[in-house]
């Protein structure tokens, strides 16, 4: 079988999951990753025929595809900010609106060489990436998870950055540390948010680190805010991504607490995900 055959067999077989366009890409990124090659040799190969191990691999790929599970957990990683991170069911794949926030962090502290912190870490795309563009902050990264740590442990270390990590409930953490920029990327997806979502999510990333319930959709972001009031240096910086459906009830509780120089951002596509807000100075 060729390559070009085998892409029909995959987009046939993943039509119940996805569009055309996202069962083409899924494609790629399976053959790019299987056989080692860039996506413009790809283009010149279609009629490549596969060896016998290059189809199984591929085959077996295809397979767990068909049960939903997300590529990224099938191949075991994914790319966020040009940089490789290992992934699994314990942690939230990331996702590009977690780029933008990124790259908004950097470009706003780029000149800071003290104390950072992110909430509810996950993968660590956040902090490892936030070490590995600004290597003289003090970086640290917490979650409730000790199978998350695990794999965020093994990112820093993969893409060689020193991360102070922090197995800890932020909604009971008694920390004195002082930082100068608190992020967080934390669970904000109502339970009635969950009939739009795609199945594959639901079925293979952990749910604690999506859902809210609907009665206290902003736990985390009321229970952050206090955490930074109190532990930010003067001028520190607390960045948030949000839900865009409660982007105006988060922005209240900043107010509420008397943050100041708050700003709400749109991401690429135009929808309100992410805050910065800044404490006194």
């Amino acid at each position: 079988m060729n390559i070009k055959a085998l892409e029909q067999e995959y987009l046939q077989n993943l039509n119940e999951f996805y569009d055309a366009d996202e069962a083409k890409a899924i494609f790629n990124l399976s053959v790019t990753s299987i056989l080692k090659i860039t996506q413009s040799k790809l283009l010149t190969q279609k009629n490549k025929a596969l060896s016998v191990e290059e189809l199984n691999a591929l085959t077996e790929v295809l397979n767990h595809l068909k049960t939903g599970k997300p590529i990224q957990q099938v191949l075991g990683e994914t790319v966020f900010y040009g940089l490789t991170f290992k992934i699994n069911e314990h942690v939230l794949i990331p996702r590009p609106e977690t780029e933008e926030l990124v790259d908004w962090i950097l470009r706003e502290v780029k000149n800071l060489k003290k104390s950072f912190l992110d909430v509810g870490t996950g993968s660590g795309c956040i902090p490892v990436t936030v070490k590995k563009h600004l290597p003289n902050l003090d970086v640290s990264a917490l979650d409730i998870s000790a199978n998350a740590l695990k794999v965020a442990e093994a990112n820093a270390k993969f893409n060689k950055t020193e991360i102070n990590f922090i197995e800890a409930d932020i909604l009971n953490y008694p920390d004195n540390k002082k930082y100068d920029v608190i992020v967080s990327n934390p669970p904000y997806i109502r339970q009635l948010e969950k009939a739009d979502m795609h199945k594959n999510v639901l079925a293979y990333e952990p749910h604690a680190a999506l859902f809210v319930s609907d009665e206290n959709p902003l736990i985390f972001y009321d229970a952050i805010s206090d955490f930074a009031l109190k532990n930010l240096n003067p001028n520190g910086y607390l960045f948030f991504e949000i839900n865009e459906y409660l982007w105006a009830e988060t922005l209240q509780i900043l107010i509420d607490k008397r943050f100041k120089n708050i700003e709400l951002k749109k991401d690429m596509q135009g929808k309100d995900r992410m805050i910065l807000a800044r404490t006194n100075p």
